[in-house]
């Protein structure tokens, strides 16, 4: 397992301590409610989204939550690569329907893509092959299937998705969750290209909770005064699912 991991690798540290605070934040946000199921995204690429989810899933599996990732960035995803699992099958394959020969089970059963990761208490879905099409496979009736088939058997579900700036994919899935959360990294994002992410994801029905202010220099700012700000997760209903 990669380093990155910084709530297992580094536990003491200021970075894994906002995690625990972010954490520690959403649950108290949504003590009253049923959300459960978030998007990770960013305005560009190199802002940190898949080392946000990945420590963010981390920090709920250790306090016993069940938590499952999806990657969702089926162009450059990374989350099999932070916790030393297979690169496929993953999401494409399920979408697509192309697997390997060396497939076991039935590949339109989506549990059959879930690998369990060397944290207790966490799994990972894959972004898989890289496909051709990744923004029309997400549009598929299937996508909208694995949250209905996943919902009751975690405690949290998180989408690592790719930055909403550059690409459609995760515009696509942000109606389909019940918060968004965006990632900036100082000296880095653009607040005019956080806004228009914020509207972005809006304009397509999904409900941005906040902001995560990533790569902050701990020697010159507490990262428990700037790390979240937005919309309570209180004020935000969570889906209405079948």
């Amino acid at each position: 397992m990669k380093n990155e991991i910084i709530v297992l690798e580094n536990p003491k540290s200021p970075e894994a301590e906002m995690f625990r605070n972010l954490r520690t934040n959403i649950q108290f946000m949504n003590a009253d409610s049923e959300k459960k199921v978030m998007l990770i995204t960013s305005t560009i690429p190199g802002e940190g989204k898949s080392y946000v989810s990945a420590n963010l899933a981390t920090a709920f599996a250790q306090i016993d939550k069940k938590v499952l990732i999806i990657d969702t960035d089926m162009r450059k995803g990374r989350q099999y690569s932070l916790f030393n699992l297979r690169p496929r099958p993953g999401l494409s394959n399920f979408l697509s329907g192309v697997v390997d020969q060396d497939f076991i089970g039935e590949k339109e059963n989506i549990e059959n893509y879930i690998q369990k990761t060397d944290v207790e208490n966490l799994y990972l879905i894959a972004a898989g092959s890289v496909p051709p099409n990744p923004s029309e496979l997400l549009v598929s009736n299937k996508m909208e299937t694995i949250i209905d088939n996943l919902i009751d058997k975690f405690d949290i579900i998180i989408f690592d998705a790719p930055p909403c700036l550059i690409v459609a994919d995760a515009l696509i899935v942000a109606r389909l969750v019940d918060f968004n959360i965006l990632v900036s990294a100082q000296n880095i994002t653009k607040l005019e290209e956080l806004n228009k992410a914020k509207i972005a994801i809006e304009n397509v029905g999904g409900k941005v909770a906040g902001v995560i202010l990533n790569k902050v220099q701990t020697t010159t700012k507490r990262y428990e005064d700037s790390y979240y700000y937005g919309e309570r997760l209180s004020n935000i209903k969570p889906k209405q699912r079948k």
